[in-house]
């Protein structure tokens, strides 16, 4: 069994995206199916007909390696077993693993090319990342998104680095629908998502900058750490 903090547990092509870090290692992981894409189904990642919920320390039974799709360094294959929650951490535990990064994933853009990707080292592949966003500003796209509204934010670090990304959090959309808008520091779980062309893309392929993971800290450490 590996265990890691769940830091993203976002919406895939009607499934779901899971991924943490091993607090062991300091390294990100993503659990992935045996599905083309990876996505994990409900039937795998639910416990008690619970979801992973962001800041629960799981134990999940992982293989050594995972499939890489070609540009992705932190997939590990799920083997068959139990998923289980066995704690919890606050969200001033994460701190420790916010980014330095003179970027917000490789660089200023809304995405990364698999191109680019497939040109560095194997072990630099990142597509996970975790930043502290001083502000998050939020709002709502008109287009129907897994079953609910688009929503897009935009994160501004202490760096001063920006991003606007689509955001892909199921519950913090939830909380997004019933009017909550952050007024806290948060921190964000950044993704890249698999290659997607729009209609009029002349480019390499592009993978997208995602919002996966939102996790508001306490007030009282929000500006001071």
């Amino acid at each position: 069994m590996t265990r890691i903090i769940c830091l993203a547990n976002s919406w895939k092509h009607g499934d779901r995206c899971i991924a943490g870090i091993n607090a062991l290692k300091g390294k990100w992981v993503r659990p992935v199916s045996d599905l083309p894409d990876g996505r994990i189904p409900k039937e795998m990642r639910q416990m008690s007909r619970r979801e992973p919920a962001l800041l629960d320390v799981l134990e999940i039974p992982l293989a050594k390696t995972g499939p890489d799709f070609g540009f992705e360094s932190e997939n590990i294959s799920v083997l068959p077993g139990k998923w289980q929650k066995v704690g919890k951490v606050p969200p001033a535990y994460l701190l420790q693993y916010c980014s330095s990064e003179g970027y917000i994933l490789h660089n200023d853009l809304r995405y990364v090319t698999v191109t680019y990707m497939q040109s560095l080292p194997a072990v630099d592949r990142l597509t996970l990342q975790l930043v502290k966003a001083v502000r998050f500003t939020v709002r709502r796209v008109s287009q129907r998104f897994e079953g609910g509204d688009k929503w897009e934010g935009c994160i501004v670090t202490e760096q001063g680095q920006r991003l606007t990304a689509t955001i892909t959090d199921p519950v913090f959309i939830r909380k997004l629908e019933l009017q909550y808008r952050p007024q806290k520091a948060c921190l964000v779980t950044v993704s890249l998502s698999m290659p997607w062309r729009p209609d009029d893309w002349e480019e390499d392929d592009p993978c997208w900058k995602l919002i996966a993971g939102v996790v508001e800290l306490p007030e009282d450490i929000a500006v001071d750490s």
